[in-house]
This record gives structure tokens, sequence and C-alpha cells, in this order.
């Protein structure tokens, strides 16, 4: 079975970050690069579990929901990559994903 604790790790880490920040720094982009990556990782996996399918974008639900979307999302990704046939270099690519989006909030 491929592990996919370090996705999940990076994104729970990740999540506690943006709900560990203020209103202000949320507003200032921290929330809109959770968001495009919860958007990211949703469609990954919904392409991983249907292909062909056109994947359906996660919606805006606010800067203070946003770290659930971000650690929903990494949970359905992990277990689509579990659920089919991906290379660890899938998991990889996702985990660098949200080292990235990390990173880019400033948080």
């Amino acid at each position: 079975m491929l592990d996919t604790t370090e996705l999940t790790a990076a994104a729970e880490r990740f999540a506690d970050r943006l709900r560990a920040a203020p209103q202000s720094r949320l507003q200032r982009g921290a929330a809109g690069e959770g968001l495009a990556l919860a958007r990211e990782l949703s469609v990954m996996a919904q392409r991983a579990e249907e292909p062909g399918r056109q994947p359906r974008i996660m919606p805006e639900a606010g800067v203070f929901v946003v770290a659930d979307q971000v650690l929903v999302a990494a949970n359905d990704l992990a277990e689509a990559f579990r659920s089919v046939s991906v290379s660890p270099r899938a998991v990889d690519d996702a985990v660098a994903l949200v080292r990235a989006a990390a990173e880019r909030s400033g948080l």
C-alpha cells in the first residue's frame, strides 16, 4: 500500500498555520494560497478517482474555513492515491505542492 503519511502531515502543518494566523494575514493572501492548494489537490483526487470526468471546483467558503478545506482535499487525495495505482512520485509531487503553498502564504 502506498504511504501517504508525508502528504497528510504536510497538509496538517499548513492547516495548523492557517488556523493560527490572524484574520488580517489570511486576508492578505494566506487564505487565497490555501484555497488554491485545496482546489488543486481536490482536482487531482477527482482525476485519479474518475478519469475523464470534469472535476468539480471546491467553493470559496471564507478565510476561516480554508484550513479545513486544505485538510479535506489532502485527505481525499491521499485516499485516492491509496485506492488507485499511482507511483510514489505522485505523493512526492503533492507534498511539494503543499510545501510550496505554505511558503508562498508567508506562514
